[in-house]
């Protein structure tokens, strides 16, 4: 790859060559490879593209586009789209507008937001890569002590010359609720005896002897929002746990506990949310996940004072991206060989 090489950082489909690494065959075309909604401008240097120059360009975008005709303008020329996670959904109305496509490489080990039918009915072949929940169990926590901390708050006021501004909650001894004991909601149930908290469990096929293996005990749904200082949320969206977490669970929390959620937006009912924490029917909030991603600029969530929220980064640190951009190269390559 040339050194003058720079990442693609416009809205418009680039033409010069600071904007693409070239890689010109002189037998056919090259693939042409567009990688999306690269937000930090990394995808470049986290792997290595140089194995694909005898046989394709690849052209990074930085933006993201949300209407699905620009999506569908922008990607015409491209042989293989590389998705990052659920950014930018690859629906049937855009797959079947894009005769040229043939492959789309997403990170992670599933994506709900591709439709795999269409995908196959077209010929295009879908690939992913590894995965590891280690960067979300470990922001869960960064949330949940930050939002008990006040950590923001006291941030803002040192920064601005100011002191001490609020009385943080405890961990230890306090009851944590863990929606969902998979592989991040089991890890997270795990820290929280670590800090000597009593952990409580609950989804709607856990079982005692599952909850006992992370040291959870099995409570009813409404008894873990009764009795939990921390609801966290780890449960998988599905129409069974979409908008699972609404006005009537938020009601049976205490006035001094605190909801977490960095899962999926949807399982939780935002208009609720806000609602609760306007009203100060429950102490905070931390999530990192929302309905609608990136998060509108006049959104409530973006002004509450009770409320922790972080972009959608749980899954973004460096060693995981790393991981993603490195399989899909190699996701590309094998299918280039054939």
């Amino acid at each position: 790859m040339s050194s003058d090489t720079t990442p693609h950082t416009t809205g418009k489909l680039p033409s010069g060559p600071g904007s693409e690494r070239h890689a010109m065959s002189s037998k056919q075309e090259p693939f042409r490879i567009a990688v999306l909604d690269d937000y930090q401008h990394v995808a470049l240097s986290l792997a290595d593209w140089s194995v694909l120059e005898a046989r394709a360009t690849v052209t990074v975008f930085n933006d993201h586009l949300a209407d699905s005709d620009a999506v569908v303008e922008r990607l015409q020329p491209f042989d293989i789209v590389c998705v990052m996670r659920e950014r930018t959904p690859m629906t049937r109305t855009i797959i079947e507008r894009l005769p040229k496509l043939r492959m789309i490489a997403s990170t992670g080990p599933r994506n709900a937001s591709i439709d795999l039918k269409a995908a196959e009915e077209r010929g295009v072949q879908v690939v992913h890569t590894g995965y590891t929940s280690a960067p979300t169990i470990e922001l869960t926590w960064a949330l949940i002590l930050g939002s008990a901390r006040d950590l923001v708050t006291e941030n803002t006021s040192l920064r601005g010359g100011g002191w001490q501004q609020s009385v943080g909650d405890d961990m230890a001894g306090r009851t944590l609720g863990v929606l969902g004991l998979g592989n991040v909601g089991g890890a997270v149930a795990r820290i929280g005896n670590a800090f000597g908290m009593k952990v409580i469990a609950w989804s709607q096929n856990l079982t005692t002897e599952r909850a006992a293996e992370v040291g959870a005990t099995l409570v009813s749904r409404d008894e873990l929002f009764q009795k939990a200082d921390v609801v966290s949320v780890h449960l998988v969206l599905s129409g069974r746990t979409r908008g699972l977490v609404g006005a009537a669970e938020l009601a049976l929390m205490k006035p001094t506990a605190r909801l977490i959620n960095t899962s999926r937006g949807p399982i939780v009912v935002e208009a609720d949310l806000v609602a609760a924490l306007k009203d100060k029917k429950i102490a905070g909030a931390a999530i990192d996940v929302f309905d609608l991603e990136p998060l509108p600029l006049d959104h409530p969530f973006r002004a509450l004072p009770n409320l922790l929220a972080t972009p959608h980064i749980g899954y973004v640190s460096r060693g995981l991206y790393e991981r993603f951009y490195q399989d899909t190269v190699a996701n590309i390559c094998r299918w280039l060989d054939g």
